[in-house]
């Protein structure tokens, strides 16, 4: 059997994301789809709008035939990392292909942008490392220097745009590990990451969908963005757990986890730097909502989505010490799969490249321990009453 793999959050999974499974298959021929989705927090910094169950069920009843959870170590990183984690586990379980959504729509100028870059990296970097110096955010630092290196050129990748820059960092990860997993794009259609629902449009993106939500909009507002099997999930974890997630609802928590801390422990957490530590202690004691504090710390330099990764990373406790700690996946942990995807694991049994863990016992090592703390933190801002929920949910199965 042929496996092509993806890489998604599904937060939550709405038409586009069918659209790209869908497509994905056909681009690349395979008889089985496997998702490599983030967990309970997300690349940009976010509790997940519905726990990693719930959307691996909805990946499972829409086209998807084995979801594996993308650890919190790289879930929640940099562009480049977050990649790197991804891709390495999308080879481990061997995938031919890998597919994901971008503005270009075609991979050549991705391929076209990482010989570039590569053959320039020593200016490229020494450009990134200027433009940081003047005071700006890495993520721009990164832009400008792209700029200057590709104004006289024609057909490379526009990495203005948020899944362009994915996209790119995916094939880097994949030469720079030499995996044989053969690169395809397809062409995001409609919404763009932050556009608001268009109720002339049945294709929303996911940040429009969970601001609808948040802004009081019905289940039924949004029945036509969403796959049925989605909003029938969204419902019923609506219902168990009175809402969803996110920094809202865990900021009364954050804002503890931050003020038990003298200011100097905070810089021990993961992305925090610079100084940044005494203004994270001042807003927390002055903002009593979350974006009051966003607001009070974010930058020309510290964007938001990087604010909200050190949210994220002192919520868990996640520390400097524990990120230089790990270099590469140890495991790959089976959140579900479906009758096809289950076909597929056996027959590849003994090709697989990583431990292929059901259980959340089995995950003894320190990275595995990691994503058992994450998810019980999430579980307690979600208001759950057992955070050992990782221990009694198996793997879902779609048949």
């Amino acid at each position: 059997m042929k496996a092509a793999g993806i890489v998604v959050e599904y937060n939550p999974f709405h038409n586009g994301h069918l659209h790209h499974a869908f497509q994905s298959r056909i681009e690349s021929g395979a008889d089985v789809l496997v998702a490599v989705m983030s967990g309970q927090f997300l690349q940009r910094g976010e509790p997940a709008f519905a726990d990693k169950w719930a959307r691996t069920e909805m990946a499972l009843a829409s086209g998807v035939d084995i979801v594996i959870e993308l650890p919190y170590v790289y879930a929640t990183a940099q562009a480049s990392d977050f990649a790197r984690g991804a891709i390495a586990l999308l080879s481990a379980i061997g995938c031919e292909s890998f597919c994901f959504g971008s503005e270009q729509g075609s991979i050549e100028p991705f391929l076209r942008t990482y010989g570039l870059l590569e053959s320039k990296r020593a200016v490229y970097e020494q450009k990134i490392h200027e433009a940081v110096q003047t005071g700006i955010s890495y993520p721009k630092a990164l832009n400008e220097a792209y700029t200057s290196l590709t104004e006289n050129g024609a057909g490379y990748a526009d990495l203005k745009q948020p899944n362009n820059i994915l996209g790119y960092h995916y094939i880097e990860a994949a030469k720079k590990m030499a995996s044989p997993i053969r690169p395809l794009t397809i062409q995001r259609i409609a919404a763009n990451y932050h556009d608001p629902i268009d109720k002339e449009l049945t294709i929303a993106s996911a940040t429009g969908i969970r601001q609808a939500f948040f802004e009081g909009a019905s289940m039924e507002e949004i029945t036509d963005y969403m796959p049925e099997a989605s909003i029938n999930i969204l419902k019923e974890f609506n219902r168990a757990h009175n809402g969803f997630g996110s920094w809202e609802r865990f900021y009364p928590l954050l804002r503890y986890s931050i003020l038990r801390e003298r200011p100097s422990r905070l810089k021990e957490f993961a992305e925090v730097t610079e100084g940044i530590e005494n203004l994270i202690y001042e807003a927390a004691k002055k903002e009593a909502d979350v974006e009051g504090f966003i607001s009070r710390v974010k930058s020309k330099r510290f964007t938001r989505t990087r604010v909200q990764r050190m949210m994220t990373h002192i919520y868990t406790g996640f520390t400097w010490e524990e990120l230089r700690s790990f270099e590469t996946p140890a495991y790959m942990r089976l959140l579900g799969m479906t009758a096809k995807g289950q076909q597929y694991l056996n027959q590849q049994k003994k090709n697989i490249g990583l431990p292929l863990i059901s259980r959340a016992a089995d995950l003894t090592d320190p990275m595995g321990k990691l994503d058992i703390h994450a998810s019980a933190m999430y579980l307690l801002g979600m208001g759950v009453v057992d955070v050992k929920k990782e221990f009694t949910t198996p793997p879902r199965y779609f048949g």
